[in-house]
């Protein structure tokens, strides 16, 4: 199956979303815990983390992880998730969720509406966020004044 593209689901699709990623040698690519890493900017230990966590499970050649490209897509979507401020139970109900794989459109429906919940929960957070600028500045503007 060399030179074949890798088989893209519609989750895959969507954290991929730019030209920008990763340039596939083959379907069976395999990438060790150094290798991610570094690509995504993480720690060993972040990785072994998510490991432990259940949230990936690299096959294993003695005791070096051997990632495959689900397991790489798997890391980019979990590191979306946390990066907009999923949970890790969050994390862990979405990384279920994409192992149904395309099977029909009811799991992107889940996935739409825990994403839609996120962004009302970040809006929120940023409306408080704006407020306390504001009142920040009014203070920082007010002991100015009295300099």
């Amino acid at each position: 199956m060399a030179g074949r593209e890798p088989t893209i689901s519609h989750l895959d699709r969507l954290i991929v979303r730019d030209g920008t990623d990763h340039i596939y040698k083959s379907e069976n690519e395999v990438f060790k815990i150094g290798d991610l890493a570094k690509e995504f900017s993480v720690t060993l230990r972040t990785l072994r983390f998510y490991e432990d966590r259940g949230l990936m499970t690299p096959a294993r050649n003695g005791s070096t992880r051997l990632y495959s490209l689900k397991d790489r897509s798997r890391l980019k979507l979990i590191l979306l998730a946390k990066r907009v401020g999923f949970s890790l139970i969050e994390i862990h109900e979405l990384m279920e969720i994409y192992d149904l794989g395309d099977q029909n459109n009811w799991h992107l429906q889940l996935v739409l509406d825990k994403f839609r919940g996120q962004m009302v929960i970040l809006s929120e957070q940023k409306i408080e966020l704006d407020k306390s600028i504001e009142e920040l500045g009014d203070i920082v503007t007010s002991l100015e004044g009295m300099l």
